[in-house]
């Protein structure tokens, strides 16, 4: 296996791999073109996103600035949004459903680090440059979610269609569809149900 084959299903792999330098180079440089670019224009944002992030659906807004590890191991769903300071270490799939939005300074977070300190120390390639050893975790969101503002996402985590999920909540565990949750750690404080509509039809 390739080490992007390995990072991408969760083993033990290398992030100073060839290929995948060359891919995290590629996105912090669309990312750093896409926060330098001027907000109102638009038809520049949008070509430079659908570079960055190429597994997006139609109606995706990223407002600057963005962070990206990889970019293209990132699916957003239709009318995907994300506020200031959106950072995605997609170094396992993450997968977010359509009508998502993310509060500022949100970050979804896939790496881990061996507990072990010999294996999580750096180490020195042959061209002297330091790297370590990681794997990584898939993040799942579904349809109809909210991430308010300073949510981070831990990898291996999938949260439900429908979700509200509080301002500066750490998420490290599943949270269920049409839940409203929060806390450090994130943990699910009430179901989301019709009682919760402002809008009567």
């Amino acid at each position: 296996m390739t080490q992007k084959e390995k990072m991408l299903a969760g083993q033990l792999y290398s992030p100073a791999d060839p290929e995948l330098s060359r891919l995290h180079r590629r996105a912090v440089k669309l990312a750093r073109q896409y926060n330098m670019t001027d907000e109102e224009d638009e038809q520049a944002l949008r070509a430079i996103a659908r570079e960055l992030v190429p597994n997006a659906a139609e109606g995706l807004f990223l407002q600057p600035p963005v962070h990206f590890d990889y970019g293209c191991f990132t699916w957003f769903g239709k009318n995907g949004y994300a506020n200031y300071n959106f950072t995605v270490l997609d170094c396992c799939p993450v997968r977010i459903g359509d009508n998502v939005m993310f509060g500022p300074n949100c970050t979804l977070v896939t790496p881990v680090h061996p507990f072990w300190p010999a294996e999580r120390n750096f180490r020195t390639a042959p061209d002297g440059k330091l790297y370590d050893i990681e794997y990584a975790r898939p993040i799942t969101i579904g349809s109809d979610c909210w991430l308010a503002s300073n949510v981070t996402v831990c990898g291996g985590v999938t949260i439900g269609d429908g979700c509200v999920i509080g301002a500066g909540s750490v998420v490290t565990r599943d949270i269920p569809p049409y839940s409203f949750a929060a806390g450090n750690p994130c943990r699910v404080i009430r179901p989301i149900t019709e009682k919760d509509r402002l809008m009567h039809e």
